[in-house]
């Protein structure tokens, strides 16, 4: 099975000073990839570090993942996975983080799972194959 990872994972990396390339140890010869919304997670971060050193240092580490790991978009079909997600998790009255559910979606209409920091979260979508890295 695939695995997309969540952005928690890359930060984790980060503060751990791993390189980027550590993910894919992690990873038991699975395919990786990452969802748009957690590319733009990873760049946002970027542009919000404290100091001009810190962002450059991040700003290095998010293109070497960028380079490196396959973006899968926010399409059509990941819309209408999305969108059942979002209901049936209002029915059951949990809530999610909208970006995960936007990664969780991506994984479930592309028959992957999630690679996480934050399993609790992730753990409350329906029929979403979830694991964290077990550093």
């Amino acid at each position: 099975m695939a695995r997309l990872i969540d952005a928690s994972v890359f930060i984790s990396l980060e503060r751990r000073d791993l390189s980027p390339e550590t993910v894919a140890g992690i990873a038991s010869g699975e395919p990786l990839a990452i969802a748009s919304i957690t590319a733009s997670e990873l760049l946002v971060g970027v542009h919000l570090a404290n100091t001009a050193r810190r962002r450059s240092l991040r700003e290095a580490f998010i293109e070497a993942i960028l380079a490196m790991v396959p973006i899968v978009p926010f399409d059509l079909n990941v819309a209408r996975t999305h969108a059942t997600v979002v209901a049936q998790l209002h029915q059951a009255g949990l809530s999610v983080g909208p970006n995960d559910l936007i990664v969780a979606a991506t994984a479930l209409a592309h028959g992957a799972g999630v690679l996480t920091e934050n399993v609790r979260e992730f753990e409350r979508v329906p029929g979403l194959a979830v694991a964290s890295p077990g550093w």
